[in-house]
């Protein structure tokens, strides 16, 4: 009997180890930190199954620590985007995903040039397409009474917080938000003492912007425009040339390039063009309506090959200055 109830403890003292073991084990796995060098994120996307929920927690998580997560959500996970910081726990982790409280994910632009760029660089960080983007500027543009062309001008290029699972009406929406608030009574003020409106004032940055990269040189290129506008001249603007011929990557703008007709050939056509030929910088904006007072006409680009340009009040002057431009041009057999 002695043996008996010796043979039963032992056996109880067993299984007590065990289960101690397994509870340890669990209580290890549901309290240890995502071991990874840098955070992840993990996407549940709409109407992802249990084992797809699995795949992806494994997949940007780690086969062990991933595992952990959907045993711990037990198929309770809510479609969204969580970011997983190194030495998180698994049980914060499935609890953030469980009750689908999702980290925005960080969208920014700059440096675009058309507007399908625009939409792709978004739709790369969200669940949506680039086309469900496209539709739903172009339902903003169409709701504004704006052509196709002026598009790129709602959109202000910065870093904004959205949720993946935000529609491409509600991004849209928040970027035009934004573009009010930057449009405010002190800018509308300055476009409209120039006689330009906001989408005006952002295409000729545009143009200002493909022209220079120097921000000491953008107002006063800026102000040449400005004044050749008032005075009834063609801009004259090789970068709208470029766009037009679709080669922005061109050295030279040859007469060939300079016949080709478009609303955006500044040479052919008077005026600004039908909208920005690149989604302008706010710096590039503020440099139009900051644009200094001076009475230059003409620019070309330096014969040093700097960047920056040789300006001129006069048709003569240009004239000397073009020359010299071509013949370091010809000198290095650039065509």
């Amino acid at each position: 009997m002695k043996k008996k109830r010796k043979r039963n403890t032992a056996v109880l003292a067993a299984v007590a180890l065990i289960v101690a073991a397994v509870g340890l084990w669990w209580i290890y796995g549901v309290t240890r930190g995502y071991d990874g060098e840098r955070a992840a994120w993990v996407m549940i996307p709409r109407g992802a199954t249990e084992s797809e929920v699995a795949d992806s927690l494994r997949g940007s998580l780690g086969d062990r620590f991933g595992t952990k997560v959907a045993s711990l959500l037990d198929g309770n996970a809510v479609r969204g985007a969580y970011r997983v910081e190194p030495g998180e726990q698994a049980w914060r982790v499935a609890r953030k995903i469980g009750k689908g409280r999702q980290t925005p994910v960080r969208l920014t632009f700059n440096n675009l040039r058309t507007l399908d760029q625009l939409a792709g660089t978004i739709a790369g960080k969200m669940e949506f397409s680039a086309e469900g983007f496209l539709a739903a500027a172009d339902s903003l543009g169409r709701a504004r009474g704006l052509s196709a062309a002026a598009l790129p001008a709602l959109f202000v290029p910065d870093t904004y917080d959205a949720y993946w699972t935000d529609s491409p009406a509600k991004v849209v929406a928040m970027l035009d938000r934004y573009s009010r608030r930057f449009w405010n009574d002190r800018r509308l003020g300055k476009a409209e003492a120039l006689g330009l409106s906001p989408v005006e004032v952002a295409t000729l940055a545009s143009i200002v912007e493909e022209e220079s990269n120097s921000a000491e040189e953008r107002p006063l290129i800026a102000r040449l425009y400005l004044n050749r506008l008032k005075r009834g001249m063609p801009l004259q603007a090789d970068p709208t040339v470029k766009f037009a011929c679709g080669d922005f990557a061109a050295r030279r703008v040859t007469a060939a390039m300079l016949g080709t007709t478009s609303p955006y050939n500044t040479y052919r056509v008077k005026g600004l063009p039908p909208g920005p030929i690149r989604i302008p910088s706010k710096q590039g904006i503020d440099a139009v309506l900051d644009a200094p007072s001076h009475d230059w006409l003409y620019m070309c680009a330096k014969a040093d090959f700097s960047g920056r340009h040789a300006f001129a009040a006069d048709f003569a002057t240009h004239t000397r200055n073009a020359a010299a431009y071509r013949r370091a041009l010809d000198s290095r057999g650039i065509k």
